[in-house]
């Protein structure tokens, strides 16, 4: 039996170190894979994934200047800045997310940070989403404690505001926000009985040592999240990222395995970048633990597999959507 697998108890541990998480990164791929697929099946259905929608309801011209964006103001790239969606448009794209088989729709804005002045707006946008039966989910930048609790009581289910990567090597990325920021607002989220879905991007230009560094700060929350993208990054011409060298397929995979192992009973999304993955990258995520994705052709401003792909590929791999709500991580 290899060393370093699992206690099957499933403790679920708020102190990893940087030590431990690198141990799990360099085990051989066959044992952390089957310490991932432990995990998994001792939380989750093993073959079932939890389907969501994303929509952009107000692309570019964010105040942010994020590496890897280019809905940032301060890139030269080809996303424009346009305003805040209209509410019949977003019940609109709901409703053919909901037909599709998606269970949760994410609202996505291009802001710094959510404005009084359009919270009302966004609040609707969530009660409308939440009365035709989906999860509703928001991100919106940087909130304040008091728009926490008003989305809250929309009938706000999410709120998704990512870490991107280690507290070290977050300056590289971006430096209008800091990391206390984000956490700031994760905190109050929290206090307001929302959902939790943080996660980050990998493949920009990180070591190894940082990809366990953002795992060991969402893993030592006071909670887990209870759902965690895991995006790869995908690379758009005119922002500062372009042309970074691609990650292996292979420490993709690890690092959702290892996202499985510290946070058992967290969602682990497969987020951006599949539209440059193999159906046997997907599938090799599957078995690492992954068990959400994004459906739909577009995220925010990038590409996505088209539904028709998603749907062939479950149905390959013998995957069913999961809609039932799941119980909030420990």
């Amino acid at each position: 039996m290899p060393e370093n697998l699992v206690n099957t108890d499933q403790i679920i541990r708020h102190n990893w170190q940087v030590e431990e998480v690198e141990a799990l990164y360099a085990l051989p791929f066959a044992d952390l894979m089957y310490q991932a697929q432990t995990v998994h099946r001792a939380n989750f259905d093993p073959n079932a994934v939890q389907i969501s929608t994303l929509l952009s309801i107000k692309t570019g011209g964010c105040a942010e200047d994020c590496g890897y964006c280019p809905q940032s103001a301060h890139h030269e790239s080809a996303v424009k800045a346009e305003p805040l969606m209209p509410l019949d448009k977003v019940l609109e794209n709901a409703t053919e997310a909901k037909e599709s088989g998606a269970s949760r729709f994410c609202m996505g804005a291009a802001w710094r940070n959510l404005k009084d002045r359009d919270l009302e707006r966004v609040a609707a946008m969530v009660s409308g989403v939440k009365d035709l039966g989906l999860e509703t989910c928001v991100t919106l930048g940087m909130l304040e404690k008091h728009q926490a609790e008003r989305l809250k009581e929309a009938g706000l289910d999410y709120y998704n505001h990512n870490l991107d990567t280690s507290p070290e090597f977050y300056g590289d990325i971006i430096s209008t926000r800091t990391y206390q920021d984000r956490l700031d607002t994760l905190s109050y989220v929290r206090d307001a009985d929302i959902h939790v879905c943080s996660g980050g991007i990998v493949g920009m230009g990180e070591g190894r040592k940082d990809r366990a560094g953002l795992l060991i700060s969402l893993a030592n929350m006071p909670s887990h999240p209870e759902s965690v993208p895991i995006n790869l990054l995908v690379q758009v011409e005119g922002t500062p990222l372009n042309g970074t060298e691609n990650l292996d397929a292979f420490e993709f995979v690890r690092t959702i395995a290892v996202s499985r192992i510290i946070m058992p009973k967290s969602f682990v999304r497969l987020s951006a970048g599949r539209e440059h993955m193999s159906d046997e990258l997907q599938a090799m995520s599957f078995l690492a633990g992954a068990n959400s994705i994004f459906y739909g052709d577009k995220l925010l401003t990038t590409d996505n597999p088209d539904t028709n792909h998603d749907q062939q590929l479950f149905n390959r791999l013998g995957i069913s959507p999961l809609v039932e709500k799941h119980s909030s991580a420990a």
